[in-house]
């Protein structure tokens, strides 16, 4: 029986990689910390649908605190995806956060998984390490990297500290996933908040005019990409994790406003820091390298995420 411990296993795309594993007949470690970042009853949610299951055990901890030698000890594929999220507080004094939550904690996991002589580490890196780039689709081995905030900085820091760790002889994969999307997305992000704002009738902020545009992943493609990366032999230490459909916030404000057959309420606000115009990825060696290619359509995983906040909404409050 294949065996994986995956960090951040409570989260948005750990939860949804926790299930593809076990169903895919792995038996599974998950490792989360439950940080205050957004409501751990959120968390718990994300894990229902494996509670009880045979083969997944939760361990709860902070990768900075957590012995993970015995946790590694029969020499599991790794998957990273704990880290503290979000642009905008990595600004200021948050970054103290994101210093220990996304830099130190890949380290200790790294410098663990080398000691255990773990056959791989797939783990998550961003987008946001290309920045504003030059030109698009950004391309591993050619785009410049120039984050634009600091949380853009750890993740391109954790890029070179897996590069230590490969030269060691670890095998490493680093995945820049692009804005992922659909159910269980986490709460501070904008197509969860849209999807809220449209079934609640509130409202919704915009930050700039709309025309900021995004390669939109479905979690169901950044699961498969990040599950194949596991498997791969002799991959690359980087790959691009992008779904193929790019699209202004404008427009994902009209589909959604379509599917949910009413209009959105915006409240507009300046452009906030750190926050790029564009994203694009070139995932040509995605699909040569790990067979892997995006197949959610835009419309259809905005329909998979709008039904899910719609359920949440009319599930009964527990207690």
């Amino acid at each position: 029986m294949r065996r994986a411990v995956v960090t951040g296993a409570a989260g948005f795309i750990g939860s949804h990689l926790s299930e593809r594993l076990v169903a895919e007949g792995w038996s599974v470690v998950g490792i989360d910390a439950f940080t205050a970042y957004y409501d751990r009853a959120d968390k718990v949610a994300n894990l229902g649908a494996l509670d009880g299951a045979p083969r997944f055990d939760l361990v709860e901890g902070d990768l900075n605190d957590v012995d993970l030698a015995p946790l590694l000890a029969d020499r599991p594929v790794v998957f990273h995806l704990a880290a503290q999220p979000g642009v905008r507080l990595s600004f200021g004094e948050g970054f103290a956060r994101y210093t220990a939550d996304n830099i130190l904690a890949t380290q200790r996991v790294l410098e663990a998984a080398a000691a255990a002589d773990c056959p791989r580490v797939v783990w998550a890196s961003s987008s946001s390490v290309y920045g504003d780039a030059a030109a698009y689709p950004c391309i591993e081995a050619e785009t410049a990297t120039a984050p634009r905030s600091p949380y853009g900085v750890t993740k391109r820091a954790c890029e070179d500290l897996a590069a230590v760790y490969g030269n060691g002889g670890l095998s490493t994969v680093g995945l820049r996933y692009f804005t992922v999307y659909g159910p269980r997305q986490r709460p501070d992000m904008a197509m969860r908040k849209l999807c809220e704002a449209l079934l609640d009738g509130a409202s919704f902020p915009l930050y700039g005019d709309g025309s900021q545009s995004r390669d939109f992943t479905h979690v169901a493609d950044a699961v498969d990409a990040t599950f194949r990366a596991g498997l791969a032999e002799g991959p690359a230490r980087i790959y691009n994790v992008g779904g193929g459909h790019e699209a202004t916030l404008a427009e994902v404000i009209a589909l959604l406003e379509d599917l949910a057959g009413r209009s959105a309420v915006l409240d507009r606000r300046p452009v906030q820091a750190g926050d790029v115009k564009r994203t694009a990825a070139d995932t040509t060696r995605a699909v040569e390298d790990l067979g892997w290619r995006a197949s959610v359509g835009l419309r259809e995983g905005l329909r998979s995420q709008l039904d899910w906040v719609a359920a949440r909404r009319a599930a009964p409050v527990a207690g």
